[in-house]
Formats: C-alpha cells, structure tokens, sequence
C-alpha cells in the first residue's frame, strides 16, 4: 500500500550553527499533521556518528519516529514526492506502509528550496545509505 497524503507546508532550515540541515513537509500549514522530516549533518560523520549508524540522512516522523538510512528511493515530479522506505525501518519511523507519495501545496519558492535541500540530506553520508533512486 501507498500512504498518500497532502503536503500545505514546505520548508528548509540550514542551522546557523552548522550543526543540521533539514527539508520537511507537514499536512498543515502551521507544521503539524502528518510530518516527514528528512535531516542530515553539515560537518562529515565524526567516529562516534559512524560507530552508532547515524552517519547518514534521518527521517523524523509525527510522534518523533526516527530511522537514520531509510530512503531507499525518492523522486519529486512536478509538486508530487515519491519516497520508497526500507520496510525494516517502519516500526522505528511508527508507519504501516513503505511507499509514500506526498501532493506537494506549499508556494512554488518553497518547494523550488525544498527540492534543493532535500538532494543535499538524501546525499549526505556514508554511499551506501544513499538512496538507490534519487530524482528531485
């Protein structure tokens, strides 16, 4: 099965600080409904990253699910996100389904960042946890 949902908000943050760099969709406008946020480090993985699996992308989802090296594919046509998850993330990230399609409604600015950001996190990391699939 597809989760499929509509995506009001988009939006970016690169930390000031240089610590993350984020691209997230939430169902609502103000941030809340179902959320996928997709983040990455800005410095390359240190040791204690490497050694713990988290020297890759993470994926946060409503209710604080969170699954580092998920996205197996993700392709963004138009104003529609494709994301394929590996199954054995889905407890972790608190889903039921591995296929996601999110209508993406959000202002074209925002979606023109979002798309930039987001090649930028699913490409961070270690090659093998980048996607197999990646088209935004």
């Amino acid at each position: 099965m597809t989760y499929r949902f509509t995506a009001r908000a988009a939006r970016t943050e690169i930390d000031p600080d240089g610590y993350f760099t984020e691209a997230a969709l939430a169902e609502r406008d103000d941030g809340s409904g179902f959320i996928l946020m997709f983040m990455a480090g800005e410095d390359d993985p240190d040791d204690q990253e490497i050694a713990l699996g988290m020297d890759t992308h993470c994926l946060v989802t409503a209710g604080q699910g969170t699954a580092y090296g998920c996205v197996r594919e993700a392709v963004l046509t138009g104003n529609v996100l494709h994301v394929s998850l590996n199954p054995g993330s889905l407890e972790d990230l608190r889903l039921d389904d591995s296929e996601i399609e999110a209508v993406i409604e959000a202002p074209d600015e925002d979606v023109v960042q979002f798309r930039e950001v987001l090649a930028q996190v699913l490409n961070y990391g270690r090659a093998d946890a980048v996607p197999s699939r990646l088209s935004v």
